[in-house]
């Protein structure tokens, strides 16, 4: 059993939360890093590996994995109520830091649009594609993860109900 009440104050221990777990509770700073790191790795992909398929797959899954994971990570610390609005926002956040990179790398001349390099009137074509595949697939993994955490949340709870009353009842 923990020690609520130290006897000494040199008993007392502050425990915090890792970096990445605090930065976990920050939106933007989620977004801003989640953004940034699948815009460099989109195009790391699409400008250093080979064209096969399995090839294409394999980093699709790694990227969707890194997406999705991030915000998991992010919205695992709010309840559920606060998810109507925070995965919204987050894909948003996330497109902006995602296209706000974009630029950068089309001044340095290093974004990919396919096969060839990107110009500045590609821009806007390759943000609205961002906002439609990652912004839909966070709505969409937001909507699935707060489904599995009600549904898990329902089942929990019933099992704890049922075991509060084979305690009352065997006293």
């Amino acid at each position: 059993m923990a020690n609520f009440f130290p006897r000494h104050t040199l008993e007392l221990r502050i425990v915090e939360p890792k970096a990445f777990r605090r930065i976990s509770f920050s939106l933007a700073e989620m977004a801003i890093v989640t953004g940034i790191l699948v815009r460099v790795y989109r195009v790391f992909v699409l400008t250093h590996g080979p064209t096969n398929w399995l090839f294409i797959g394999l980093t699709v899954a790694v990227g969707a994995v890194f997406l999705l994971g991030m915000v998991t990570a992010h919205l695992a610390n709010y309840p559920l109520s606060q998810y109507l609005w925070r995965a919204p926002l987050f894909a948003a956040a996330e497109v902006a830091a995602e296209m706000a990179t974009s630029l950068l790398l089309i001044a340095l001349g290093r974004e990919a649009n396919g096969t060839v390099r990107a110009h500045w009137d590609d821009w806007i074509g390759l943000g609205l594609n961002a906002l439609l595949i990652r912004g839909g697939l966070i709505m969409l993994w937001a909507a699935l993860l707060a489904g599995a955490v009600q549904i898990a949340r329902r089942t929990v709870g019933e099992e704890e109900e049922g075991k509060g009353v084979e305690l009352t009842e065997g006293r």
